[in-house]
Formats: C-alpha cells, sequence, structure tokens
C-alpha cells in the first residue's frame, strides 16, 4: 500500500479491490466471513490513514472513506459453500459414494 500511496484514488482503489477479490475467492468460506469481514474494516483503516497522509491539507472524512470504499472493496460473504451442498451440485444425488 505504501508505493501505491501517490497513484489516483481510483487505481489504489482497483488495486486493493482486485487484491480483496483474490483472497476472497480463497478464503471465504462460511466460517471465515466474521474474520474477512475485521479484516477489510482493518483495510479500510489502513487506507484512510496513507490518504491522510499524502497531503498537508486533508478533507477526507469518515462520510466520504465509507463511500470510497463501499466502491471499491466488496462486502464480506461466503463465496464457497459447505461441503455438503457443494459435493451435491457436482453430483446431484445419484452418486454411490453419498
Amino acid at each position: 500500500m505504501v508505493r501505491q500511496r501517490h497513484d489516483p484514488v481510483p487505481a489504489q482503489g482497483k488495486w486493493l479491490g482486485q487484491m480483496f477479490r483474490g483472497y476472497f475467492a480463497y478464503h471465504a468460506v462460511p466460517t471465515n466471513v466474521p474474520t474477512l469481514g475485521r479484516l477489510r474494516t482493518e483495510l479500510i483503516r489502513l487506507w484512510h490513514r496513507q490518504l491522510r497522509q499524502r497531503s498537508q491539507r486533508c478533507c477526507l472524512n469518515w462520510r466520504r472513506m465509507n463511500r470510497l470504499s463501499l466502491r471499491w472493496l466488496p462486502p464480506a460473504r461466503s463465496q464457497h459453500p459447505w461441503p455438503e451442498q457443494r459435493f451435491r451440485a457436482k453430483s446431484r444425488g445419484g452418486s454411490p459414494v453419498q
């Protein structure tokens, strides 16, 4: 995040969104959703701090920061169902293993 400090805000948001979506694609199982929500909140705090430090006149309040985070960062939600649902979707209940 330090390297992108002086990039425009849309470029930073796009980069953070891509990074976060990739992390969610791997870790978004039903039991990890609260942890991913806390991670998203911490990431927003760090991004806010970086944006405030890059200028001497800071006019970035939390209302604007929330709008930026809603635009660029996806909400924490489960992307992978429980294994029983996932396997049932693949075999449609006709598997002799079940």
